[in-house]
């Protein structure tokens, strides 16, 4: 192989490596970024499980803490919200063309009463692939009507309505 070929791969493998940190939450799963539960590593992602009838399971992966179980019937609020962002740093690395991407983040806040009547709330980023699912599912399992902060956000919940 040539030196410049060489070069040339050795900056492909650092913008490899430099983009990856920059990754979202996996499509179907869902990333703790903040809330009242301190036992949990903020920015675990982890499996969000909403197949039981009763309750939501927030499951952190590597060891990042311990499941968190909200059980519908005490969720008192729910609110759903986006952030655009353009994916810079990729640019700078990679190719000028992902400046003309944009990289959406989906935020979901659940407050809820823990079993001691106390308010708490968690803020899950969720993949792109279970966002309507999650929303339609834990709003109809609650009975609480979700908080939409935009028009954006309300077209993307609810599948362009």
């Amino acid at each position: 192989m040539s030196r410049s070929l060489r070069g040339i791969a050795a900056v492909l493998v650092v913008a490899e490596l430099a983009v990856a940190p920059l990754a979202a939450v996996g499509s179907r799963k869902a990333e703790y970024v903040g809330g009242t539960i301190s036992a949990i590593t903020e920015e675990a992602e982890g499996l969000l499980d909403t197949t039981t009838e009763s309750q939501l399971i927030f499951t952190p992966e590597r060891g990042k803490g311990p499941s968190v179980v909200i059980p519908y019937n005490s969720i008192t609020s729910l609110e759903y919200g986006q952030k655009a962002g353009r994916r810079v740093g990729a640019a700078i690395l990679v190719s000028p063309l992902l400046l003309f991407s944009k990289k959406r983040k989906h935020f979901f806040t659940i407050a809820f009463k823990d079993k001691d009547g106390k308010e708490q709330a968690v803020v899950l980023e969720l993949g792109k692939d279970i966002v309507r699912t999650t929303l339609t599912i834990v709003e109809t399992r609650s009975g609480k009507e979700i908080e939409y902060q935009d028009d954006d956000a309300r077209k993307a919940g609810r599948g362009g309505n």
